[in-house]
């Protein structure tokens, strides 16, 4: 049973480890907004394949059956009944020969529409891939922060110590003793903070990868030290002219622009007229029909007329007819009727609708132009701007490499002549608050550049791993 029990512990706080490729891949995977955007593709694709099927006939059938009362006619006959059952079906088909090109025109917007779609799913795939690498630096750059932070408070504290025994003995004042205190308290103040800020990174890299915010997980460290291919000169113009061709917020944009083009051919569409062919057949029932099939003679004679010239009366004798009821199947062959033809809708006027959406369309034509060059010069300026960020973070990171070292080596000597009584208390914290901030200034600068390399890499379209 303790088996079990330290066994089942041990598996509850196993901590998941994310590399850099398992966080992409996790966030392509899980993702909500990737989700969502590959849905919209989805629907996008039903409608092109709406559109081409817009190009097939048009096929209803109409059957229909009441009970009428009161006077109404029996079908197929040139009779009334007062009550009767009436069947009748029939079926047409119709389908558009020309429609000024529109249902082409329709299915070449709806698959130009689909591949917006599809860029913007890429966009949002670049936009997070992108978001996820700069997050993991971050949780890396915390982490030494953190571990910094740890090491600042063991100096503090033996700072504390040896202070403590200096009062004790006489050699140091209460306010030596009270600026150490204050050391250690600020050094766990410094690491409360990291450790927060390291929490918030980690946070951030779960939420990217939908995963469960109680979930425990370990970051994998790469040695950054030994990344020595990271490269640091790049030209801003080649940067650029890569870029615009292979970047998904370019790509998404020309798209756009793209279909707004088709939809101004879908609108002049609407000043042609529409031909179509048609045809249909039908047939009828009703229990009221009948025919005629002989005649019984009622014995009365009838007058039906005379002769002009000698005024004679003529007469007949009177017959009532027999009727039959039309069966079923006779009455479905006898009133069975077809139809073919051809429809022409010439639009003649219609409140201007045509126009205002042809000039509608071309308007939104000229913003999508707009907002492609907006697009194309906006990334020109980021690129232009990451590139000399990198050149910056580069230099930062050299100065920062110099400061460290000189803030250590001073700290040393501080330090040693410290222990000694040679250097008042207010030196040695000045001096030690200069090498944290050394410290953690070289560590985010080391950062720092890779991060700005990354960039780059991402707007020429490279893999970008650690």
């Amino acid at each position: 049973m303790l088996a079990i029990v330290a066994g089942g512990a041990l598996k509850a706080n196993a901590q998941e480890l994310i590399t850099l490729q398992k966080a992409v891949d996790l966030t392509l995977q899980n993702n909500l907004n990737i989700k969502q955007s590959q849905l919209t593709e989805a629907l996008a694709a039903e409608d092109v394949a709406q559109a081409k099927y817009n190009m097939l006939p048009n096929l209803i059938a109409n059957p229909s059956g009441g009970y009428y009362f009161g006077k109404s006619q029996v079908q197929g006959a040139f009779a009334y009944a007062t009550s009767t059952l009436n069947i009748n079906g029939s079926a047409q088909a119709q389908v558009t020969i020309f429609q000024g090109g529109q249902l082409k025109n329709q299915i070449l917007a709806n698959k130009l529409i689909l591949e917006v779609d599809k860029s913007n799913t890429a966009k949002i795939k670049n936009d997070l891939l992108l978001n996820v690498v700069t997050d993991y630096l971050q949780i890396l750059t915390n982490q030494d922060l953190v571990t910094a932070s740890k090491q600042q408070i063991d100096i503090a504290q033996i700072t504390l110590d040896r202070t403590q025994k200096n009062f004790d003995a006489g050699s140091q004042s209460l306010a030596d003793l009270s600026q150490a205190k204050a050391g250690v308290s600020t050094a766990e103040l410094n690491l409360t903070n990291a450790q927060n800020q390291l929490d918030l990174s980690i946070l951030i890299l779960k939420q990217y990868m939908e995963m469960a915010p109680a979930t425990p997980i370990s970051v994998e460290r790469p040695d950054i030290s030994k990344l020595t291919n990271i490269p640091t000169v790049f030209d801003a113009n080649q940067v650029i002219k890569t870029a615009l061709s292979i970047n998904p917020d370019i790509k998404l944009a020309e798209a756009q622009q793209e279909t707004y083009l088709q939809q101004i051919k879908i609108a002049k569409g609407n000043y042609y007229p529409t031909l179509s062919l048609f045809g249909g057949i039908g047939s009828g029932y009703s229990n009221q029909a009948k025919s005629v099939t002989g005649a019984t003679p009622t014995g009365k004679i009838d007058t039906i007329g005379a002769v002009g010239a000698t005024g004679q009366v003529v007469v007949a004798p009177v017959f009532n007819p027999v009727l039959t009821p039309i069966s079923f199947s006779s009455q479905l062959n006898t009133n069975f009727y077809q139809s073919i033809g051809l429809s022409l809708q010439i639009p003649i006027f219609n409140h201007f609708t045509a126009r205002t959406s042809v000039r509608k369309a071309k308007l939104n034509y000229e913003n999508a132009e707009v907002t492609t060059q907006l697009a194309k010069v906006t990334l020109s300026k980021t690129i232009t701007q990451a590139v000399l960020d990198l050149n910056a973070a580069v230099k930062r990171y050299a100065s920062a490499q110099q400061t460290y070292q000189a803030d250590k080596d001073a700290f040393e000597v501080i330090q040693q002549r410290y222990n000694v009584g040679l250097v008042n208390s207010l030196d040695y914290n000045t001096s030690l608050t200069n090498y944290n901030k050394a410290q953690t200034d070289m560590i985010e600068g080391k950062y720092e550049v890779v991060f700005r390399s990354k960039v780059i890499d991402y707007y020429l379209g490279n893999t970008i791993t650690l």
